[in-house]
């Protein structure tokens, strides 16, 4: 079975199961009683081991309950524990969610910063030799960041590859910084390191853009609660009555 690690939609043809569709069961025990009661620190006669194929841990085993029926993670009948645990999991997405959308704005803001340096032929040597290494959700970040897009049948990586050789020395010393930054977060415990040590090379201002994204997810989730609470318009019927 594979998965992903990644809420929505997934790539075009991935068979992968996103995570919003199963509960993906804790590797360690449980250190106190109420974790104990919870889910994901239970097995099930549906529980079975699944191969990260796309998102972060990519090509490890996890253990997951991919069954929407399943009495023990997705019973019928919510209890008070169950909506605790439900409202855990959606504030730890939110979290997850702000934490990916500030650390991509300020890796956005640093390459933005990026200074000329070396000469073209230089540039796109570096560039050409990093771009293999990242993995796909990766390269599909950096392209997406220079509006880069694939059509059906095409590979984003050629197509990244062929824009790197027409660009200029400024295009291609921010690629290289953005893809060191991006390399530097899978290979090392700290991930966040390198991309705090950049922001302070580049003097940008991270509070400011944690602050900035978190008023945007909050304005969002105002609008979706606005929304939700819209008043449905009068019928035919009610208005002639009136």
């Amino acid at each position: 079975m594979q998965i992903s690690t990644s809420y929505g939609s997934q790539p075009e043809g991935s068979i992968a199961i996103p995570r919003n569709k199963y509960v993906e069961i804790e590797a360690e025990k449980p250190d106190t009683p109420e974790k104990a009661k919870r889910p994901e620190y239970k097995t099930c006669r549906f529980t079975t081991e699944a191969i990260v194929t796309y998102g972060t841990g990519k090509g490890e085993l996890r253990k997951v309950c991919p069954n929407p029926d399943c009495p023990i993670h997705h019973p019928q009948k919510q209890t008070k524990a169950d909506a605790g645990f439900k409202a855990e999991q959606e504030k730890r997405r939110k979290e997850e969610a702000l934490a990916h959308a500030t650390g991509t704005r300020v890796l956005q803001t640093i390459v933005a910063a990026v200074p000329v340096r070396l000469m073209k032929r230089d540039l796109l040597f570096i560039a050409e030799s990093l771009l293999p290494l990242l993995d796909e959700r990766s390269v599909a970040l950096v392209a997406r960041s220079r509006s880069i897009r694939a059509k059906e049948g095409e590979s984003i990586g050629k197509l990244l590859t062929a824009f790197l050789r027409r660009s200029d020395e400024g295009v291609l010393g921010k690629m290289i910084v953005e893809v060191v930054i991006l390399l530097s977060t899978k290979v090392q415990p700290d991930g966040g390191k390198v991309l705090r040590a950049a922001a302070q090379v580049y003097k940008v201002d991270t509070n400011a853009i944690a602050l900035k994204v978190k008023q945007e997810f909050a304005a969002k989730d105002k609008a979706k609660s606005a929304k939700r609470v819209e008043p449905k318009p009068a019928t035919k019927t009610a208005r002639k009555a009136a």
